[in-house]
């Protein structure tokens, strides 16, 4: 199968046909669980992973102190590094707006009115109408203010999607074939070998950003380039020797690097 992102609002069964999607073709259904255990197998830690969800900077900040930069770099290398072998669900996290530049990727909005996402809210979780109707107006809010903050993007910009559905006439199993469907289009059949080049080294510059955030290293301190495959360009500036040091063993030791090339200067007294 190609690369496929579906996402939609809590309560429009995006889940549900992403689900169905991944039955059908047998293909790695990436959700948010399984997101996290892939976060983790390229050494990432758990505790790190913690609330894995589209969550704006203010929800960082206040349940669990985190850099948001940060968090979004965690987030992107992860869907990058999913997204290399050209095969796969993605649900949500962003991944329309991370892989809206290579075309091999079909990505999926799933809508529905108000009153279906409140219906169905209420049966999955147990909820009266108005409790069901504030988590809808809540979560949307924040996946929202997360597009905005992350990307500087509309959420509900349609330019972002190729195929938009609503279950809520079709069903689930009606939305799912469309997908099927849509992916039968050689266009989307398999990526080239280009852009599955691309997605590894932004996998790779992604877990590099994420290495040295979280080494306490500002990123108005340095740039980070991936010119090829396990190549990693490193220029900025570092406030001594030894600060310079730190930020390319930092680099030396993300899985995946081969070589660094330092263009790291150090800062006079008084600063630049």
């Amino acid at each position: 199968m190609a690369l496929l992102t579906i996402s939609g609002g809590m309560g429009c069964g995006a889940d549900k046909v992403a689900r169905f999607v991944a039955d059908k073709t047998k293909g790695p259904l990436y959700d948010d669980q399984k997101l996290q255990v892939e976060a983790i197998k390229l050494g990432l830690r758990s505790q790190e992973l913690k609330g894995f969800d589209e969550k704006a900077p203010g929800f960082f900040d206040s349940l669990r102190g985190y850099n948001p930069e940060l968090y979004i770099d965690l987030m992107e290398s992860v869907i990058y590094e999913v997204s290399r072998s050209g095969n796969g669900i993605i649900l949500g996290h962003g991944s329309q707006l991370l892989l809206r530049d290579f075309g091999c990727a079909l990505h999926v909005l799933i809508l529905a009115s108000e009153d279906y996402r409140i219906k169905q809210v209420m049966a999955n979780h147990g909820l009266s109408e108005k409790a069901a109707e504030k988590m809808i107006a809540k979560s949307d809010s924040e996946r929202r203010g997360f597009m905005r903050f992350a990307f500087k993007m509309d959420l509900d910009d349609m330019s972002l999607y190729d195929l938009v559905i609503n279950p809520e006439k079709l069903g689930i199993e009606g939305a799912g074939r469309l997908i099927l469907e849509a992916l039968e289009v050689q266009a989307v059949k398999e990526c080239s070998l280009t852009a599955l080049e691309t997605m590894e080294r932004m996998a790779l510059l992604k877990k590099v950003q994420a290495a040295l955030l979280k080494e306490h290293f500002g990123s108005a301190q340095f740039n980070v380039d991936v010119p090829e495959k396990g190549v990693v360009h490193l220029f900025g500036f570092a406030v001594n020797q030894e600060k310079k040091s730190q930020m390319i063993a930092a680099v030396k030791k993300v899985t995946g690097v081969s070589k660094v090339k330092d263009e790291i200067g150090i800062l006079p007294p008084g600063g630049y």
